[in-house]
């Protein structure tokens, strides 16, 4: 059974930086894509970041380009999210998947983490 733990989130100012990590355990993590996704409060959940199975192939949200970054160690079975220049509307708790598939993309997740809560106080 593949399981998936986020880590990482709190409350930070505007402006500032978190870093999300989501370790993997079960199954076999480096063969697929990982992916990260939140739900603001009334909202709907929303792609943020896809990475391929290799890691040197991403995808991001319009919202998040040229501030978050998702990066994989397939050696660790980890895969993390650098967030920066934080925006009051960053808030939500965010979800670390496992895809389907080898390449990134935004759909076709089919496990998924417990989520970590980050808070951006304006």
């Amino acid at each position: 059974q593949v399981q998936l733990v986020e880590s990482g989130g709190g409350l930070v100012q505007a402006g500032g930086s978190l870093r999300l990590a989501c370790a993997a355990s079960g199954g076999t993590f480096s063969g697929y894509a990982m992916g990260w996704f939140r739900q603001a409060p009334g909202k709907e959940r929303e792609f943020v970041a896809g990475i391929n199975w290799r890691g040197d192939s991403t995808l991001y949200a319009d919202s998040v380009k040229g501030r978050f970054t998702i990066s994989r160690d397939n050696a660790k079975n980890t895969v993390y999210l650098q967030m920066n220049s934080l925006k009051f509307e960053d808030t939500a708790v965010y979800y670390c998947a496992r895809r389907r598939f080898g390449t990134e993309g935004s759909g076709d997740y089919i496990y998924w983490g417990q989520g970590t809560q980050v808070t951006v106080s304006s």
